[in-house]
Formats: C-alpha cells, sequence, structure tokens
C-alpha cells in the first residue's frame, strides 16, 4: 500500500513542539545529572528522576508520525527519512568514530583492534559504542521500515487494540543493560550480536510508546483526558517511581519507563489545556520552539560534549556522594554539566546552521540534522 488518503498536510502542533523541546532536554538530563555512590539512594533516585526521556522522545516521534501521516507514501517517506536522519546521523558519527580510533580505553570502543572498516560498520549499526545516545537511530529506523504497516493497520482499527499487550510488554520486558565492560570476555561477533540485541530489545520495550502516540494524534480529544485525570496520572507516576526505585536499590530490577509514560501523558495534558496561555508567553514559546527545532542536532552532538566534560574536569558519568558536603558539590556539578552540554551543543550546532546557510547549503538539516 503506497497511499493512504489525499488530505492536505497537518501543520505541527504548538504544544507537541514546545514537548519535543522539553523532552531532548530530558534526554540530556538524563547523562548528565546523575550522582552518588553505585547502588546507593541518591544514584537510584537520581536515575529514576533524570533518566528515561527516550519514552517522551519515541512517544513524540508516533504522535508526528501520524499526525503528518497525510498524502503518507511509503518510498518517499523512506527517501526522507533517509537524507534528514540517516545522512547526519552519519556525519554527526564522525567525531565518535575518531576518539574510537583515537582514545579506545577512555572512550569505550569494545572492538579495539579489529579491522577498522568493520568497526566503523558496527558503530554505524549499533549507534551505541561511537555515541552512546545514537543506538537511538538503528532502533527508530525499525519503526520507519514499519511505518506502512502501522497505517494498514490504524485503517483496519487493529492497530490500537494492540496497546493493551504492548504496555504489557513494556513493563515486563524492561530495557537491557550493556556496557563496554560488560561484553569485554565475549569474541567480537558474539559483542556484536550483544548490541543489535540491544537495539531489538528498545524497539520492543519501546513500541508501546511510539503506538500511544500515534493514538493520541489520532485521537487529539482524548489528550483532554490526561488533563481531567491529571491526579491519578500524577499519583500512578509516584507509586511506579517509588517502586521502581525500591526494586532498584533491593533486586537491581529497573524500569523506569513506566514512570515516564505516566509523566509523558501528564505533560502533554498540561501543554495542550494551557496551549493558549504558552503561546502569549512569548519568550517561553519562541524558547521552546528554537531548542525543538535543534532537537535532533542537539540529540546527535550532546555526548561529545558529556566526555569532553569528563575529560576537562576529570568527572565520573555519575558523581560519587560520601558525605553530606560532597551531595552538595554532586550537586552543583551536575548542574553544571547540564548547563555546559547544553549550551555547548546548541551553541555548535546554531553556529553551523549559520555558517552552512551562508554558504549557501540549501538543506542543512541533512547535513547536521537542523
Amino acid at each position: 500500500m503506497d497511499k493512504i488518503n489525499t488530505k492536505p498536510k497537518r501543520e505541527l502542533l504548538n504544544y507537541i513542539n514546545v514537548f519535543r523541546g522539553l523532552a531532548i532536554l530530558l534526554i540530556v538530563a538524563g547523562h548528565t545529572m546523575q550522582f552518588g555512590n553505585k547502588g546507593s539512594w541518591i544514584q537510584n533516585i537520581s536515575f529514576e528522576v533524570f533518566a528515561g526521556g527516550t519514552a517522551a522522545f519515541i512517544f513524540i516521534a508516533g504522535f508526528l508520525f501520524q499526525h503528518l501521516s497525510d498524502k503518507f507514501e511509503y518510498k518517499t517517506y523512506l527517501q526522507k527519512k533517509l537524507i534528514n536522519v540517516i545522512v547526519p546521523y552519519i556525519i554527526t558519527a564522525i567525531p565518535g568514530i575518531i576518539l574510537c580510533f583515537t582514545m579506545p580505553a577512555a572512550y569505550g570502543n569494545p572492538f579495539e583492534g579489529l579491522n577498522p572498516f568493520a568497526q566503523i560498520g558496527i558503530f554505524l549499526t549499533t549507534g551505541r559504542i561511537h555515541n552512546v545516545p545514537a543506538w537511538y537511530i538503528p532502533m527508530i529506523c525499525i519503526f520507519f521500515l514499519l511505518s506502512d504497516l502501522f497505517l494498514v493497520l490504524e485503517r483496519k482499527k487493529i492497530l490500537y487494540k494492540l496497546l493493551p499487550i504492548l504496555l504489557l510488554v513494556t513493563i515486563f520486558v524492561p530495557r537491557m543493560a550493556i556496557e563496554p565492560e560488560s561484553v569485554a570476555h565475549l569474541s567480537y561477533g558474539a559483542k556484536y550480536l550483544e548490541y543489535l540485541k540491544y537495539i531489538l530489545n528498545g524497539f520492543v520495550h519501546f513500541a508501546s510508546l511510539y503506538i500511544l502516540g500515534m493514538y493520541f494524534s489520532a485521537n487529539k480529544n482524548k489528550i483532554d483526558l490526561c488533563y481531567n485525570f491529571r491526579y491519578l496520572l500524577i499519583g500512578l507516576m509516584l507509586i511506579t517511581s517509588a517502586l521502581d526505585v525500591y526494586l532498584l536499590h533491593k533486586y537491581n530490577i529497573t524500569n523506569g519507563t513506566v514512570s515516564k509514560t505516566f509523566l509523558t501523558l501528564i505533560i502533554l495534558g498540561y501543554l495542550k489545556h494551557y496551549d493558549t496561555q504558552i503561546k502569549d508567553c512569548v519568550v517561553f514559546n519562541k524558547s521552546m520552539d528554537f531548542i525543538a527545532k535543534y532537537s535532533f542536532s542537539l540529540f546527535f552532538v550532546h555526548w561529545y560534549f558529556v566526555f569532553l566534560f569528563k575529560e576537562l574536569f576529570h568527572t565520573a558519568k555519575v558523581i560519587p556522594v560520601n558525605s553530606t558536603p560532597e551531595f552538595f558539590i554532586a550537586l552543583g556539578l551536575i548542574i553544571i554539566r547540564y548547563i555546559f552540554v547544553t549550551g555547548i551543543s546548541l551553541g555548535l550546532m546554531y553556529g553551523l546552521k549559520t555558517l552552512l546557510t551562508k554558504l549557501n547549503c540549501k538543506n542543512t538539516r541533512a547535513i547536521i540534522g537542523v
């Protein structure tokens, strides 16, 4: 099936645009604002509070896919994703690939010693190694490839009936944990398979969020229920967050996506309900529009500046805490790191876009994602 319908293309909604800006800020927070000793209550709570922004990001991806699916043509859709997602992904991967070759131990390259061309192929098809957050790109490509099927199932009124099952899968199939040291004992082939399993696991785990986003896009009147029942959703978010922190501390089991799903619906409800007031708040609305516009490019490069901060200031990924004074020092450090990473990433991409525009580059999005 190629064409779904011939309705005119819809415009992007302001409250979703603002949400897109907030979602990327939450993702950066998840990579910069964790602190506390391993297994401590502080670390577990910071992980629960700041990590998990991917859930909102994928929800928005599903929402926008359905919202903009008028005149959908599978071949054209894939061509656009190739140009606007895959090409800038490959270009912005270059710094990470260089770091993997020049600083393999410090940067964390488990494929050091393998043929360089094979390494590049592994990096690009897994994302996780050369640019940790970029595992999202191979994973979202699975959604791209299944896009036509999703719309067929939606048209046949089957897709959203699968949501209860998919949500159960999200609950009972948590995300895998994978780090270079966890696969160090494996052969190169076995390591690669583990990283591919990580991508597939992400797709299975987050499929419900993508379809849930599509559902609320197709049934925008239902978004009002998220605001009407906000106190119930807030209560469920707090309960599932507390449970997740306890399970992580007691049994090393975690699934922060559950609480972040409730958070996603809460934010969605509030943003839609107060959309008019947000538009009237010009400074905030324009700031979120700017961040939303640069969200994908910010996603592509921010991890490099997380690494740069670590190297410059000799900090750990998770800032340790052994005493009350260290708690406040760590809190200050993660705030500084967050501002440093976000600010430099946005500044760099804004500068590059400005430069490319002055050089008469007609499609900067295909180079740097914006």
